[in-house]
This record gives C-alpha cells, structure tokens and sequence, in this order.
C-alpha cells in the first residue's frame, strides 16, 4: 500500500518517513513486492485470495480491499489534498463569477445543490458526504463579502445542527448512528446565532429589488436609478429576484419550523403549521421558476431526474471526496445525490409529515397516542418526522411534557381518584409499567423493522410484569379475581392494573404480528399458521378490554356518579364497544382466512411448502418464537395450531361464515366512526376484504376445493394485513 500511494504522486517532491518507519540504512526491512503482486494477478482466478499462514475469515471482517471504492477512502480522490489546495484551484470562487447575472445563476445552483445534499442526508447518508461537500460551508467566513450565499449557508449550517439535535436526542436513527455523526465538520459557529437577521436583511433587499421590478413593468418608467440591481439584464432582473426569493425563504421558514418544533410542552406547535404552509407555498414557487433558469442554462438540458439543480447546470464549489478521510468509523460510502426534482418531493412529504404531528391534540390519553402513532406510520414516514414526533411524545419523562405516565395510567384504567396520588407514583409496579410505556411509544417511532423486533423482544418484559403483578395479588388478597362489593381501593387498582398490563401486552403482540405482512416476512404456505395465531391474541385482547371496561363500570357504580358524569361514561362506553366490534372484525377475518387456508391445505393439498431446510414447526417457532417466551397467549403451541386446522372442513367453513358475519357487524359501526375518517376507511377495507373472499368461498364450495383445476391465490389488494382470495380454473 505504501508503495502504490508513492507511485501515485510521481511528481510531488518525496516526504521524510516518519521517525517510526526504519530509515533507508535498515535495508533488510524493505523489500519489493511488484513483482510478486504482478505474478499473483496473472495466477489468481476470480474469487482466489493471497494471504499469510496466519489470516483467518474472522480477520477478513476488518480487512479492508484497496482500489475497491466502498472500501478505500483514497481512491476517489479529486487530486486536492485538503480544503486550502482546491481554493487555491478556483473550485470555490467568491465572488461566484466577475459577470454579475452568471453569479447570480451560480449562487443559485448552489442552493439547489444544497438543497438536494439535505434531503440526501435526511435519507440516511452522511453530513460530510452530502452537505458538507460543499466548501462555501466549509470555510463559511469567505462567504462575509458575497451576503446570498452566507446568509443561506448559515441559516442551513443552524438548521442541520437543529435537526441533528432532534434526532440524536430522539435515538430513532438506523442500525448506523452516520445520520447523527458530525465528523468534527465545523456545524456551529457564534455568528449562526444571527442566522435569521442576515437573512432577513437580505430577503428585505431583494423584496425591494422585486417590487421596484414590478412598478418598472407597470409604469414603463426607469424607477430602478435608486436600488442596485441583482445581475446585469434588466429583462431578467424580475425572475431572478423570484427564484432567490423562494430558496432563501424556504430556507428561513424550515429553519422556523425546525425550532418551533423543538420547544417543549408542544407550544410551538400552531406556530410551526403556519411555517409549514409558508415552506409549501415557496417550495412551489420554486418549481415555478425552473423553467425560467433552465432557459438561462448554456448548456444542453439533462434528465431532470439526474439533475441536482433547476437549471441543469453542475455547482461550483463542491467536491465529493475531500472530507473522505474524516470517514474513519465506516468505510466510505458511494453515495448518489437525490436529483432536484426527488429533493422536493421529499420535502414536500416531509412538511406533510411534519403538518399532521403538528396537528396532534395533545389530550393525556394512552390509547389516543397509540393510535395516533399507528396512523401516522402508515404513510411510512421518514427519519426526522418520526425524531420529531417520539421528542413530542416523550419529553422530560412525561406525555408531551406535561402529564406524568403514572397519572396516564390512572386515567387509563378510569381512577381519577388516584391521579396524583404519590403513594401510587411511587408503587413499584406504576414505576416499572411507566417505563414501559415510554419505551412502547419510542419503540412505535422507530422504522417498520427495527420497531418489530423491538416489540418482539419488549412482549418479555409486558409478560414478566404482568406475572408478578398477578403473584403480588394473589399473596396480598388471595386466588379471588372478580370485583367484588367490599373489597378495597388497593385490591380494585391492583386488578385493574393487571388487567390493563395484559391488555397491552396482546396489543404489542397483535401489533408484532402484523407488520410482519408490512416487511413481507410470511410466505403463502405460512399463512394458515399466521392468522391462526392472529385470531388467538385479538380473542385475548377483546376479552382483556371488555375485563377493564367492566371494571371501570363497577367502580364508577360503587361511587355513585352524578348526572352530568353518566353522559361522559356512556360515550366512553360507546367507544370501548366500537373498538371491541372492531376488533370483533378481525377476529373473524383472521378465523375464516385461517380455516379457509387450511380447508385448502387438507383437501386439496395445496399452501403447503415442504422444505428440506426446515419444517412447519421449526417455521412457527421462527416466526412465533419471541411470543412463545413471553407465553403470549399461555398454553399456545404449534401443536395447538395443528389440532384446531387439522379437522377444518368445507362445509364447517360455509356453515360458521366468517365474511358474512362481518358484513352483520359493520353497518353499526359505520355510524359511530361518522366523526373519524381514518376508521371509516379502515372499515371499508375490512367490508371489501370481507365481501371478495365470501364470494371465494361460495366458489370454492360450489367447484369442490378438492378439484384438481382450481387454483388459489392470495393478494392484499383492499388491506395490508388482510389477504384476498383469487379463485380461478385452469
């Protein structure tokens, strides 16, 4: 290696070795190794390794391959050696160019490319090979005489150290901690402060600049004699003014909304949705004006898709490989500029994103969170957003931090006697259930795969707690577990807490179990075993609910509740009952999708896949391992699943119709989730799944699911979680 980096700057004068390399008087250190490395490249096949007596695969996990571009930090190297040299070259000028209008273009491009680096970078990619490319960053106190450019390169340094700080303290960043890792790059600085002022100082005078255009154009009179112009073609002088415009406020109202975000308690919520629509409105108007500096470009258009500026023209003043030895914790990585045209779409989702947590009420409800949550994750968010909402969620230890979980808890289990009570803050089995629940809602912030495996391993610590909350009760009160009339308010909290544990434990499982359909984890064949086990925790989970609303109406009976308060339990109830029957539909689903895949698997022998790698009960243990520890439901095996689908027929299968069960259900429900949009498509999804695989099952009676010409397949065409039956005749 030492001596390929020799040959490879034949012209600069030979460095002194450094005291630690044996000088040239130790001749026996030293030997040649071209021909050796010459004789192995023309001897070695594909896939063939020279190495010593002591390498070992284990030692091969840390090698690194020279010349391989994901691996060798130097072989891209642009030629510079540091920051300095490549300014020496005129990669960075400032001023952009001496002629003023191509300045102006240039400060554009670079905007843009800019903009494009920090939708990269939010995509997981690191600040030293996307934004911090850029050497006008770098050296931001070259940029003082040109006020564009430095007010939008600080006011952007500010934002990314805002929101590196959002996600480093939200710890929802990927496997790979890159987002967050700063690589010693200059990211603050005392002027960055004062951001907003230069910016404002220089969107004032542009502003000016563009309504004197506008009066010009309407008076046909010179009015520009007091105010100089921007760039040297005063047809241009309006356009030009349009498209700084929309890139510098874009860039201070993101900043606004970045930090509107981050103040605690959700008090800058309101504010921060105005940001928003202002960041949507500006982002328009830049689309608005690529076409305007595409027709100023002199060179010919490339696909917008691989372009990363409006004009389609390269920046000045980037170079990719220049912080690339500051990559020392990771191999560098090749990395893919998102093009101009990707870059708005992803801030246009982003700001979405950022819309709808901001629209959030922030109501100390547990279930209203988790629902929220759940929703907001079907739009597969992106890193920051999800960084955001967990830093709303959870602050300081408490619900958007304002609501300690403790008293969460107890409005959950509908004791609002108990609500700041410390003796029960301080109950050991509070402070444990607390902790679980902070660390439920990160979890639920976390990407589709990392949040599954973490509630897979999580159902452990629901399982044990709620365990020891059933020992802890019987010791104190005995094996009686219904609510009885003379038994006291330690007793009642302590059943209703076990209650409300094992609740939620079925919903982190039932959660486990359908994001696996999300990561396409389950195969056709393992189908049967899937919503078998989906029929068995939504079962549980019912039963667990309807135990807590039964107990929170005998304890609110034994109190003796007002008039005015009966109002509020009924619609409370009303709401348990929607979310039970909701429930009740994919109980139903599950059962009839589970007993119609095994009908077909026991009559027709189809969906099953023999492997010679492993079998159905090794798959279920694969799938269901984490659940089984937790013993989530208790007493469920496989061979429990073998048992229940080993006598399923067609004709139980038509007799006890699922689908057409569902279809009794769902017009009830229909008028209570008048009010919520989200449950009223949920509910349609569940109608069509319901409705075509009743009419599959109808066929499949009618032809025999034994007929060698009938084929079976399942597509989740209307519901995520829900396949649909496709019957046809060969």
């Amino acid at each position: 290696m030492e001596a390929s980096s020799s040959s490879s700057a034949d012209a600069a004068p030979p460095l002194p070795p450094p005291h630690s390399i044996p000088t040239s008087s130790d001749q026996g250190v030293w030997a040649d190794a071209s021909p050796l490395l010459a004789a192995a490249c023309r001897d070695l096949q594909d896939g063939e390794l020279v190495h010593g007596e002591n390498f070992s695969l284990f030692a091969a996990m840390s090698a690194l391959e020279i010349m391989d571009p994901k691996m060798d930090s130097g072989i891209e190297r642009s030629g510079y050696n540091s920051i300095e040299e490549a300014i020496e070259n005129g990669v960075a000028p400032v001023p952009l160019s001496l002629d003023r209008t191509l300045d102006v273009q240039r400060s554009i491009d670079v905007m843009d490319h800019l903009f494009s680096c920090e939708a990269t970078w939010h995509k997981g990619h690191t600040l030293a090979q996307t934004v911090f490319t850029c050497i006008y960053l770098m050296r931001m106190e070259r940029t003082s005489s040109h006020a564009v450019l430095n007010s939008f390169c600080r006011t952007l340094r500010a934002t990314c150290n805002a929101v590196i700080s959002v996600v480093s303290t939200a710890r929802t960043h990927e496997e790979e901690d890159l987002f967050t890792m700063s690589f010693g790059l200059p990211l603050r600085d005392e002027q960055d402060d004062k951001c907003l002022s230069i910016l404002n100082s220089v969107e004032e005078t542009i502003s000016r600049q563009l309504r004197a255009c506008k009066a010009q154009a309407l008076s046909k009179k010179k009015t520009l004699e007091d105010l100089e112009s921007l760039q040297d073609k005063p047809d241009q002088e309006e356009d030009y003014c349009r498209a700084l415009l929309g890139r510098l406020r874009f860039r201070k109202h993101f900043y606004h909304v970045v930090m509107c975000m981050r103040k605690p308690h959700g008090r800058g919520l309101e504010l921060a949705r105005k940001h928003v629509a202002s960041c949507l409105n500006e982002l328009s108007l830049m689309l608005k004006s690529r076409e305007f500096l595409k027709s100023q470009s002199n060179i010919m258009l490339q696909d917008d898709e691989n372009c990363t500026t409006a004009s389609g023209c390269q920046p000045v003043g980037f170079d990719v490989s220049l912080n690339s030895r500051l990559l020392s914790p990771t191999p560098p990585r090749a990395v893919k500029v998102l093009s101009w045209s990707n870059a708005i779409r992803y801030f246009e989702k982003l700001l979405h994103d950022l819309d709808v947590i901001c629209a959030l009420s922030l109501d100390p409800v547990l279930e209203n969170a988790l629902h929220f949550i759940v929703q907001f994750q079907k739009s597969v968010p992106d890193l920051v957003p999800r960084a955001f909402l967990q830093t709303l969620l959870v602050q300081d230890g408490k619900l958007y931090g304002q609501n300690l979980f403790s008293d969460v808890i107890s409005r959950a289990l509908s004791l609002p006697d108990i609500i700041g009570d410390k003796e029960f803050q301080m109950n050991e089995f509070v402070v444990q259930l607390s902790q679980l629940v902070i660390n439920l809602l990160k979890i639920l912030c976390t990407n589709t795969a990392w949040q599954r495996r973490k509630l897979g391993k999580s159902l452990q610590d629901w399982s044990t707690i709620s365990i020891q909350l059933e020992l802890a009760l019987k010791r104190e009160f005995g094996e009686t577990r219904n609510v009885l009339h003379h038994e006291n308010m330690c007793m009642r909290v302590s059943k209703q807490l076990l209650i409300w544990t094992q609740e939620h434990a079925y919903w982190v499982a039932s959660r486990f179990l359908t994001l696996g359909f999300e990561l396409d984890l389950y195969s056709p064949g393992e189908y049967c075993m899937v919503y078998w086990y989906m029929y068995v925790v939504f079962t549980k989970l019912i039963e667990k609910m309807q135990s807590r609303v039964l107990a929170s109406n005998e304890t609110s009976r034994r109190k003796g509740k007002k008039k005015r308060d009966h109002s509020k339990d009924s619609a409370r109830d009303m709401t348990f009952s929607s979310s039970c029957l909701l429930l009740q539909c994919y109980v139903l689903l599950s059962e009839g999708l589970s007993m119609m895949l095994a009908v077909l698997r026991n009559e027709s022998r189809s969906f099953q896949l023999p492997s010679i790698f492993n079998t159905e009960q090794e798959r279920f243990m694969q799938h269901f391992d984490l659940l089984q520890k937790a013993r989530v439901p208790e007493h469920i095996s496989y061979y429990s699943f073998k048992e229940s689908s080993s006598w399923a027929g067609i004709t139980d299968l038509v007799k006890y119709n699922f689908f057409k069960e569902i279809q009794k259900i769902t017009p009830s429900l229909r008028g209570s989730f008048a009010s919520e949009p989200e449950k009223l498509v949920e509910l349609r999804r569940i109608e069509q799944v319901a409705e075509h695989n009743r009419i599959a099952l109808n066929i499949i009676n009618q032809v025999g699911p034994g007929d060698p010409s009938l084929r079976v397949s399942f597509e989740f065409t209307h519901h995520p979680h829900f396949a649909v039956a496709i019957v046809k005749r060969s």
